[in-house]
């Protein structure tokens, strides 16, 4: 199977062609905006982080940084700098030039102010945006798609309808040699045995286990028992009652196939088919932390209507049950609730989501692009210092 995408020059292929304007702290949100304000065909975000951090929280931020700025959606990049953030800004660069972008450093501290960062930030980016539309859609194999799987605001449906027939998506795009990542470290609690018993090898299994202790073990040396602090408070107003019962539909999200790979957070695949990538239970680092990775897509299951999206990936939000399809359709791509109602399997659910992907993947705008969604978050390891 095939759809049609933009080719980049790292071999590697992009579903959407945006020019991003990356600002690499927060000290440079407003210039974003301003730049894109007057760009409005651009795309950026907010950073809730500075210039205060270090190690492997660092080495984490960057990671997610050139996930963005060499991540195959995005044609062109105008990175923003304060000038004193504790990063390596020409490496950063470097390596999107290196994977084909179009690429431009505009540092505060040496342009010559805010009103020169905007106006030269714009000029960039204008530059960037007529090159972009020329740059046409070609055929190519499906294999070349990597999926996020994400479920958020989760009720007692998540687990019967939405996450099952997202299973079914990752299947079929494994079988057709994708890549589809499950993440939520918090909520594979109570389920890691069993996809322990899926892994492809025994050291995959021990890592799978591993993942989950270490995330028990840093909750409890901050006095926080996580298997008593989940499900959240909004979960259990959906009908959840456990930890184990939410991990349990959780996990549906990643189908049937085995796991090829388990990795850290923002890192890219390197095996085609199911991965798991270890990652917070947070929405929105969670989906950053996919995107980071390589995550051209992102298909999100939501029991409580959850209004959030990627400034850089198409997010399809699916709704579990009919009563919140029917009340927030204005930010609801799918309605999955047809299970509960009876109406409809679990496998054609999935094959109706599977073709709705494919149609999102073609160039479809989901209702979280339209509605203008671009939260970002990044997770941290320890305390800003």
């Amino acid at each position: 199977m095939v759809v049609n995408a933009y080719v980049r020059a790292d071999g590697r292929v992009g579903v959407r062609n945006h020019v991003l304007v990356l600002p690499v702290s927060y000290e440079m949100n407003q210039i974003a905006e301003k730049i894109v304000a007057k760009a409005p065909k651009a795309v950026t975000f907010r950073n809730q982080h500075g210039v205060n951090q270090d190690g492997a929280d660092l080495e984490q931020t960057m990671r997610v940084y050139e996930g963005f700025a060499t991540h195959p959606n995005v044609y062109g990049v105008v990175i923003l700098a304060w000038g004193h953030e504790p990063i390596d800004l020409e490496s950063l660069v470097g390596r999107a030039r290196t994977a084909g972008k179009q690429v431009q450093l505009v540092s505060l501290s040496t342009v010559g102010g805010i009103r020169k960062a905007i106006e030269v930030g714009t000029e960039f980016v204008n530059t960037y945006l007529a090159e972009r539309d020329q740059v046409r859609r070609q055929p190519v194999p499906l294999s070349s798609i990597i999926l996020g799987t994400e479920c958020g605001g989760s009720d007692a449906c998540s687990g019967i309808s939405g996450n099952p027939a997202l299973g079914v998506v990752s299947d079929l795009l494994v079988a057709e040699g994708g890549m589809s990542i499950l993440s939520e470290t918090t909520e594979l609690i109570g389920a890691e045995h069993l996809l322990a018993q899926r892994a492809s090898t025994p050291d995959i299994a021990a890592q799978i286990l591993h993942i989950v202790q270490r995330l028990e073990d840093n909750a409890m040396k901050m006095g926080v028992d996580i298997r008593g602090a989940q499900p959240s408070p909004g979960n259990m107003d959906g009908g959840i009652t456990t930890i184990e019962e939410k991990s349990l539909g959780c996990i549906y999200k990643g189908g049937t196939t085995p796991i090829q790979e388990v990795i850290e957070y923002a890192e890219r695949p390197t095996r085609q088919g199911l991965v798991i990538m270890d990652t917070p239970g947070h929405d929105i680092e969670q989906i950053t932390g996919m995107v980071a990775g390589g995550a051209q897509v992102v298909i999100f299951t939501t029991g409580r209507g959850t209004p959030t999206g990627s400034p850089i990936a198409p997010c399809i939000k699916v709704a579990t049950n009919t009563d919140t399809y029917d009340n927030m359709a204005d930010n609801l791509d799918f309605n999955a609730g047809l299970v509960i109602d009876g109406l409809e399997t679990v496998e054609e659910t999935g094959r109706r989501l599977f073709d709705k992907m494919i149609d999102v993947l073609n160039g479809e705008v989901t209702k979280s692009e339209l509605l203008g969604h671009r939260e970002f978050g990044i997770y941290r390891i320890g305390k800003s210092l």
